[in-house]
């Protein structure tokens, strides 16, 4: 059911509408009253869970702009300001003279505007690392228990790579992408593989921040060296810890490498 936009700042464009049930999946929850100010923001948010759960299904156009007013009781000003920002991030596109339809959903799709917060707001940043502190141990420590052959060919191959890019003064931004992701795919669950990927597509920007820094490069293929060791002796808790300890060891580099309020970064 939908029920009108809350807000004592917006002048509804009509008066509130009565709710209509769109079916019995419990969408109810999705369209509550919202008493934000910012009322193009919530509607955004609105219209893109009601993406995400199937409720505006990919191939139909989503309701008018009339409609939408309508049943969000707000202006028809903030659905145009509410359309624009989930076209600007990639959800919906307008097609001239059939209407504004979903989008396909991929993972580069939706993780493309977050990684571009993370690049101006640290504090993202620290919470990606919060993240890392509880996915990647968890993942070392079921790899140590299903690691392969092949899997440690991978991980050495990898490290060789980043060793021999160290020796020459090289970037090994995308060595150190493949050494989580071949971890991740020791695990043998694809779920976990996809989550990786994701969590690498994210940190592109730390790590061009972090890789610069005198030092730091080294630290990154001695932290693989510790965490392959643990694998190859099958070690879960080994594993997971130097795992532990390498995230810990770049939080730390992340930290000095990150700008001061104000600082223009020159």
């Amino acid at each position: 059911m939908i029920e009108p936009v809350e807000n004592d700042k917006v002048t509804p464009a009509r008066p509130s509408v009565n709710r209509f049930s769109l079916d019995t999946r419990g969408e109810a929850r999705l369209i509550e009253p919202i008493k934000k100010t910012r009322v193009a923001e919530e509607v955004a948010d609105r219209i893109r869970t009601l993406i995400l759960d199937g409720t505006f299904s990919q191939g139909q156009p989503l309701p008018s702009e009339r409609v939408l007013t309508e049943q969000f009781g707000v202006s028809r000003g903030s659905i145009r300001d509410a359309l624009r920002m989930l076209e600007t991030i990639g959800l919906i596109e307008t097609q001239h003279g059939r209407g504004t339809f979903p989008r396909e959903l991929t993972v580069d799709r939706l993780v493309a505007p977050l990684a571009s917060m993370m690049k101006f707001q640290h504090e993202l940043q620290d919470e990606l690392l919060d993240v890392r502190r509880m996915f990647e141990p968890a993942v070392a420590r079921v790899a140590a228990q299903r690691a392969t052959d092949q899997d440690f060919a991978d991980l050495e191959r990898i490290i060789d790579a980043q060793q021999r890019k160290l020796k020459t003064g090289q970037s090994a931004i995308v060595e150190d992408s493949e050494f989580h992701a071949a971890l991740a795919r020791a695990t043998r669950n694809r779920v976990v593989v996809s989550l990786m990927a994701t969590l690498n597509d994210l940190l592109v920007e730390s790590r061009k921040l972090t890789l610069k820094q005198k030092g730091r490069p080294a630290k990154s293929v001695e932290g693989h060296v510790v965490v392959v060791a643990a694998l190859r002796r099958h070690d879960a808790d080994g594993a997971a810890q130097a795992m532990r300890d390498h995230i810990d060891q770049i939080a730390d580099l992340q930290t000095q490498a990150s700008p001061l309020p104000g600082d223009n970064g020159q």
